[in-house]
């Protein structure tokens, strides 16, 4: 496959309206909306629009501008052990894919493994945010799975 996943997928304007998607099936899901229960930045969306362009091998934008690798995981470090919550975000972007309208089988398959590896990065330090090193790769994805040199 030729195009990146972002271009695949249709570019920003399509990856905005997937994570807002996301982001209110999330709030909707009585186990989910638990990790926004403490409030969440008013652009939310955009900034996680931004993170997943970026990963999804679009624009560099989030770390040209809003942030680094290391920053996104200590957001969500240090909350223990929450395999329920993340099976059931998986479930909510499953079905953030199907209200933007995301129905190419190899396009869908990619993205859920990707969302999925993605969850478990998150876990990575449940612990404490503070175990999370400076530094850390962006985690890009290609139609390979993760770009080999930003494993973690």
């Amino acid at each position: 496959m030729g195009a990146t996943i972002h271009e695949a997928l249709g570019g920003d304007a399509v990856v905005l309206r997937l994570a807002q998607a996301w982001h209110r099936r999330c709030l909707a899901d009585p186990v989910v909306n638990h990790a926004f229960s403490h409030g969440f930045h008013p652009q939310h969306d955009e900034r996680l629009a931004a993170y997943w362009i970026e990963a999804l091998g679009g624009p560099a934008t989030y770390t040209a501008s809003l942030g680094d690798q290391s920053m996104v995981t200590r957001m969500h470090s240090g909350n223990g052990v929450h395999d329920e919550m993340d099976r059931r975000a998986l479930t909510c972007f499953e079905g953030a894919l199907d209200d933007v309208g995301v129905v190419d089988a190899p396009l869908r398959r990619t993205l859920v493994a990707w969302f999925a590896w993605a969850i478990d990065r998150m876990s990575d330090y449940h612990e404490s945010a503070y175990d999370v090193p400076d530094g850390l790769p962006m985690q890009r994805w290609s139609w390979d799975g993760p770009v080999a040199s930003d494993v973690s």
